[in-house]
């Protein structure tokens, strides 16, 4: 997991900047942060139901959430050093 990604897809969705968001999308190797972005994305410029581009936002985010959780544990996982 790259940490990278999912702070910028979390800085591009807060300062709106959709066309990074965009370019991000297809070049991360996380393909459900990939999906994450193409499906918000796309309901923000195709739905005209708020409630559906809401669910969206809300995905994305959740996931950006929990795939930053879990590359925490996993450095945490990673020793420093070792003393062998």
């Amino acid at each position: 997991m790259n940490k990278v990604d999912y702070d910028r897809a979390l800085y591009y969705t807060h300062r709106s900047e959709w066309d990074n968001l965009l370019i991000l999308m297809v070049r991360t190797k996380d393909q459900f942060l990939s999906k994450k972005i193409e499906q918000f994305l796309h309901a923000y410029h195709f739905e005209h139901d708020y409630s559906v581009l809401e669910k969206k936002l809300y995905a994305l985010l959740r996931y950006i959430d929990h795939a930053n959780e879990a590359a925490e544990t996993d450095l945490n996982e990673i020793p420093m050093y070792s003393l062998s």
